[in-house]
């Protein structure tokens, strides 16, 4: 299987129908191909209606900030939990770095069993588990209490960095991919924004432990909304994306050899008609089930496996690497933002109380929505453009443009940020300039998980966690040395290094509309290889 589709380019597909002749068996919808190819079973969630697939996505929503929220609403009360527990605040921020760690590193025990077993399972135990974590936070009294909690939490939370970016692909087309993955970044990011909003008004009112009781509370609202609503999206295909043609005309070739037999043997033969399949409809006990049993699910032994495959992927799937490294330079930033606005306004000349302090990440929660609107609509229209003028064919690399705005955005907001504090400008600067660095924050996130789930969509489930990996590493290395970067260089050279290395990292994106296919073909055969043994039914399974 790993020699047969060599000469086809991985995440090179015919989208958009230019010449009015579509290829044999494509479905279409407003000249545009649907990518993966739906099949004919209602419970497909491609055929799902919109207003099944959109409860899809609110019940991801949900979790996200169900999950988002109560990990991020220290961030405003810093202060407050150093003031009364002395745990320092450098020790709170690197607790907070240990916990986005694991929040990677523990997608490689959660994906592999939303993959084989299930999403509605994992996101249930996900969000279950949220809620005793957080009473456990209100009692911390010691650093290493601090460090454990936030190390479980993360490992628990683990999938709320990786298994969105699966569920959404599961139930949207490819040409959705892009404005619904912002949808799911922003609610991402908006709850870690919103959390610290609400969690200083709420450590002003009832204190910062009553924050974390209200953090507890807000998870199980939201388990039992997801225990209610949410459906399973998990659904094995026979095919691979980006083969549908070829597979087509194999069917035909394979169609025609079977009339010329029938015609030649038809004195001796009866020829009868396959039954039609039917399809049965879930039970509501199946669909409130956690786990459910589908044919076609890959083997334990196969789960266990891609519980290390996504180690490996770094070095024999660069893209992914690159990926991984561009969305981890974003959350560079985020972090930056995280670690300094407490220290930086509740001391002079700001003076500010915890609760306006959370007010400071309003201007955060603006840019994040026109951020994931850039990355996701926008970005899915310039997609669009392209590929018609290509001949209808989408590279993946088409997606990389809006990047470039990101990417200069992305330094004037931090050096306004750092350059503003240092000289102890007007608030509304300060607030400017976060809203301007979140815009390419946030943008940046859904343009690298599109990329590499429009590269390599077949192992996505596994290539999307290397992504992770190697984001939450970044994230938690600048967690770690934040604190002593600004204190040691100064806010406004800390910065404007910052800005700099942001612009540099991010247009690294050209060398890769520049080389990305030249990548992606070079990787061809060992990603066929990895896309077959994921397809457990072109196994013979």
């Amino acid at each position: 299987m790993a020699t047969q589709h060599t000469a086809i380019v991985p995440g090179t597909v015919h989208l958009v129908d230019v010449s009015g002749e579509a290829p044999t068996g494509a479905k279409m919808r407003d000249g545009i191909q649907l990518v993966p190819r739906p099949t004919d079973n209602p419970e497909d969630p491609l055929n799902w209606s919109k207003r099944r697939k959109w409860l899809a996505l609110a019940t991801v929503v949900v979790y996200t900030f169900g999950t988002g929220l109560p990990l991020t609403l220290q961030y405003s009360i810093l202060a407050a939990i150093t003031a009364d527990t002395g745990i320092s605040t450098a020790t709170l921020v690197e607790g907070t770095g240990y916990m986005f760690l694991l929040l990677g590193f523990g997608c490689l025990f959660w994906q592999p069993i939303a993959l084989t077993y299930g999403r509605r399972g994992v996101y249930l135990a996900s969000t279950l588990a949220t809620v005793p974590l957080m009473v456990w936070t209100a009692y911390s009294k010691s650093s290493g209490e601090w460090f454990a909690h936030r190390l479980i939490l993360g490992f628990f939370v683990a999938p709320i960095e990786a298994l969105p970016e699966v569920s959404i692909p599961d139930i949207f087309f490819a040409h959705e991919r892009g404005g619904m993955m912002g949808v799911y970044v922003f609610s991402l990011f908006g709850s870690n924004f919103l959390a610290p909003l609400i969690g200083g008004w709420f450590n002003e009112a009832f204190g910062w432990k009553w924050t974390m009781y209200f953090g507890a509370i807000f998870a199980a609202v939201a388990f039992f909304i997801l225990f209610f609503f949410m459906e399973e999206t998990m659904y094995f295909r026979q095919g691979l994306e980006g083969l549908e043609d070829e597979q087509d005309e194999a069917a035909m070739t394979t169609t025609a050899s079977g009339e010329k037999g029938d015609k030649s043997s038809s004195s001796n033969q009866t020829v009868s008609e396959s039954p039609a399949v039917i399809y049965v409809k879930p039970t509501l006990a199946q669909r409130l089930a956690w786990f459910r049993k589908m044919d076609g699910r890959p083997t334990y032994q196969h789960m266990l496996k891609t519980m290390y495959r996504p180690l490996i992927y770094f070095y024999q799937f660069p893209i992914v690497a690159w990926a991984g490294f561009i969305y981890g330079i974003h959350l560079c930033w985020y972090q930056v933002l995280n670690g300094t606005a407490s220290p930086v306004l509740a001391n002079a000349p700001y003076n500010w109380s915890s609760g306006l302090v959370g007010c400071i990440y309003t201007g955060p929660i603006v840019g994040a929505a026109f951020g994931c609107y850039w990355a996701g609509s926008i970005a899915d229209e310039i997609t669009l453009w392209l590929a018609r003028r290509n001949k209808g064919v989408r590279e993946p690399e088409h997606r990389l443009w809006p990047l470039l705005l990101t990417a200069v955005l992305a330094a004037i907001g931090l050096i306004m940020w750092g350059a503003g504090a240092q000289h102890h400008a007007h608030w509304a600067v300060l607030a400017v300039g976060l809203g301007i660095l979140t815009f390419s924050v946030v943008a940046g996130g859904p343009v690298a998980l599109s990329y590499n789930i429009d590269c390599y969509k077949d192992i996505s489930g596994d290539t999307t966690t290397s992504v992770i990996l190697v984001r939450n590493v970044m994230g938690f290395a600048i967690a770690y040395g934040i604190t002593p970067w600004y204190t040691n260089m100064g806010l406004q050279n800390c910065f404007i290094m910052a800005g700099f290395l942001a612009l540099g990292c991010t247009l690294t994106f050209l060398f890769m509309v520049w080389k990305g296919k030249h990548l992606r073909r070079g990787s061809a055969e060992r990603y066929w290889k990895y896309a077959a043994q994921s397809s457990s039914k072109l196994n013979g399974r």
